[in-house]
């Protein structure tokens, strides 16, 4: 059985070990703050699938995604059916369904985002132009 100074003594070992595989010195002067650009720069990161935001590089359309994929698709899925890990226990409406998209305004929408409805928690800190852009991005996903 190992003793809690052998597995300390291991586990120093593998830091080291990572630290020499990728380079670090483990000091701060190679240190600089962290940008967006640090992570995948590829053309599909940076852009939103929706119709009337998409471009790439845009930081709106990817603060869109953003928010999008923080806050709506634990419950309403990724592609806005209502399938997301906590869809079925919330109730999730389908966003995409022809009979609901011709039954809600972009009005109602944005007014539901930004109060909560239900089990929806209320988004009002948003930004409009976040709210806008989920509006577009809810309509996108009309069948």
């Amino acid at each position: 059985m190992r003793g809690p100074g052998r597995w300390h003594n291991s586990t120093k070992w593998f830091v080291l070990l990572l630290l020499s595989i990728c380079g670090c010195s483990g000091g701060s002067e190679d240190v600089r703050p962290w940008k967006p650009e640090d992570h995948d720069n590829s053309k599909a990161a940076r852009t939103v699938q929706t119709s009337g935001i998409t471009k790439p590089g845009d930081e709106l359309a990817t603060l869109i995604t953003i928010t999008w994929d923080q806050n709506c698709t634990s419950c309403h899925g990724r592609g806005g059916r209502g399938d997301g890990p906590q869809g079925r226990m919330v109730r999730a409406p389908d966003l995409g369904r022809p009979d609901w998209q011709a039954r809600v305004t972009d009005e109602s929408i944005a007014n539901v985002i930004r109060k909560g409805r239900n089990k929806m928690p209320s988004y009002s800190s948003l930004p409009d132009k976040v709210v806008d852009g989920l509006v577009v991005r809810v309509r996108s996903f009309k069948r």
